[in-house]
């Protein structure tokens, strides 16, 4: 007679690695300047489904675990001295090499803003308008806009959007004012 199917569940383990499933291993680099290149610090973080599991430090100059799944990991690659002698080399061949190659399109990198002022009309106080000045098209993110009135700096009623990324390395912001303008006034966004 034949045997009847089976049917059976998927084997499910506590243990990494083990059972069904997406895991995600990860590996991150970062450089960290303090003071442009002359404190420079390197980091190599290993993360295991968002967890880090160990990391290699150029201050501290050699592996350190984060978790118990990673303490195997940072004891086998603290007793290779030529794996530890190529990482902290990596705070000069990859931190600092790059940061002089990049510094001239990242770092120094400065595209003037464009401005333009435009009113809007409020839908709840008709006889308020609201002047909206457009800064479009800057890098780097830092910026500060302020609105004048008859050459006097306004900072109430003011009121400014979050940073907008373009997503081409250029931002833009939009910065309002409510004002009740009388015959002769004038008004700056800058």
């Amino acid at each position: 007679e034949p045997s009847r199917p089976v049917a059976r569940r998927p084997q499910v383990s506590s243990e990494p690695g083990h059972g069904e499933g997406f895991f995600q291993e990860m590996v991150k680099f970062e450089c960290q300047h303090l003071n442009g290149n002359k404190n420079v610090r390197y980091l190599e973080k290993y993360i295991y489904n968002r967890e880090q599991r160990a990391h290699f430090d150029s201050n501290v100059g050699h592996y350190v675990a984060d978790t118990p799944l990673g303490e195997p990991s940072a004891k086998y690659w603290n007793s290779q001295t030529d794996i530890l002698e190529r990482k902290r080399a990596e705070v000069d061949r990859l931190c600092r090499h790059n940061y002089e190659v990049v510094t001239p399109f990242l770092v120094e990198r400065r595209v003037e803003p464009k401005v333009r002022v435009s009113p809007m009309q409020s839908s709840s106080l008709p006889q308020t308008n609201r002047l909206v000045c457009y800064v479009t098209g800057f890098y780097p993110a830092e910026i500060e806009v302020k609105w004048f009135k008859n050459g006097q700096e306004e900072t109430e009623h003011v009121v400014s959007t979050d940073m907008i990324q373009n997503g081409d390395w250029t931002y833009q912001v939009l910065v309002m004012l409510e004002t009740t303008p009388q015959h002769g006034d004038t008004y700056v966004c800058q």
